[in-house]
């Protein structure tokens, strides 16, 4: 059963309620009423993602143009690196989002993948418009070349690159499940050592503007990791079957792997970076990867502690995320379901 074949969705399927009837295998027209949802918590979401709307051209690039030549080779080196790097990553997410919503019965749902998509494309061209800031394309095309063949980045990619491509593959709701826990590594893990080379720079006033396009990608992506482990919870409660000690300990394991592969990268990008201490940056990688496994309504794999990095410029988990009523909580101080006395504002 969870590793029966997922059939692509039809467009229209009139016969059928609009409201669907599973995020998975369900039974839903293919017309998106956002008065008529399984589960009305996904307005709320969709609104958040749309109000986080940016475009890489909104943030003004000459101060960090005029400071570019200012910074040591090293610097220089290590921001160029991690860029590729990160743009390596972002390109995976917005095809493979594109193809999960083939297989998604529920319109809300696909909704929101196409909103992650498009902002996942924003955030891999912010990463271009950087270096065309910077660097002449000759310069650019060698280093986007240099992350490809890295071998340290094709070790990280490679943990997502399994599971997306097994489900690319042989769509089934196993290989779904495995596709979005590595979408929360994505996401909710990996990143964040590129984030904290740049807010170090940020700290001792370089290159400013650059940090603020990093903050706008890392409130983004806090989002899509907390939207990908919502859909995890209702994924699992709704199919059982998948629901198996085995897939908990899939989660567990491929967080510990995301986990130690950003701390291997760590070591060797910012290795030499004076004022980045990386014992306290791994600590740093298990605070985050304990909020993801609690997202998810497990428990903490790590020592539980307080952010070891508050320096770095976090859009905080607790204020966008963790203030909100989880969505399996019984008594939701904020989700109320649309009908005929209230309205889109009351969500």
């Amino acid at each position: 059963m969870i590793d029966s074949p997922l059939m692509k969705i039809k467009l229209l399927t009139p016969e059928y309620p609009n409201k669907s009837t599973g995020i998975i295998n369900g039974k839903s027209s293919g017309l998106l009423n956002w008065n008529d949802i399984a589960y009305p918590q996904m307005y709320e979401l969709y609104q958040t993602l749309l109000a986080n709307f940016w475009k890489a051209q909104e943030i003004n690039m000459q101060d960090d143009i005029k400071q570019w030549d200012t910074l040591s080779e090293q610097e220089k080196d290590v921001f160029l690196r991690i860029n590729t790097q990160l743009a390596s990553l972002d390109s995976l997410q917005t095809p493979t989002m594109y193809q999960v919503m083939d297989y998604v019965t529920d319109s809300s749902f696909k909704a929101i993948f196409a909103v992650i998509a498009q902002q996942e494309a924003v955030h891999n061209e912010s990463y271009s418009y950087l270096l065309s800031s910077l660097i002449p394309l000759a310069e650019q095309t060698a280093r986007f070349n240099q992350a490809k063949l890295d071998p340290i980045v094709r070790k990280r990619n490679e943990l997502i690159l399994v599971a997306y491509e097994e489900f690319r593959q042989a769509p089934t709701p196993q290989t779904l499940f495995r596709l979005a826990v590595n979408s929360i590594n994505l996401e909710g893990i990996y990143f964040y050592a590129g984030f904290a080379f740049f807010y170090h720079l940020a700290r001792q006033q370089k290159m400013l503007k650059t940090s603020t396009m990093i903050s706008y990608i890392q409130r983004d992506e806090m989002q899509h990791a907390y939207f990908m482990a919502q859909f995890i919870r209702i994924l699992l409660t709704e199919n059982p079957a998948l629901h198996t000690d085995e897939n908990i300990a899939y989660i567990y394991r491929m967080i510990s792997e995301a986990v130690e592969l950003e701390k291997e990268w760590a070591q060797y990008i910012l290795a030499d970076i004076k004022g980045i201490d990386l014992t306290e940056f791994s600590a740093y990688l298990e605070y985050l990867a304990n909020k993801r496994l609690r997202q998810l309504g497990l428990k903490n794999l790590y020592e539980e502690r307080t952010n070891p990095m508050p320096w770095i410029h976090v859009f905080s988990d607790e204020m966008m995320n963790e203030t909100k009523s989880d969505f399996f909580e019984q008594k939701s101080r904020t989700y109320t379901k649309v009908s005929q006395s209230n309205g889109f504002d009351e969500l």
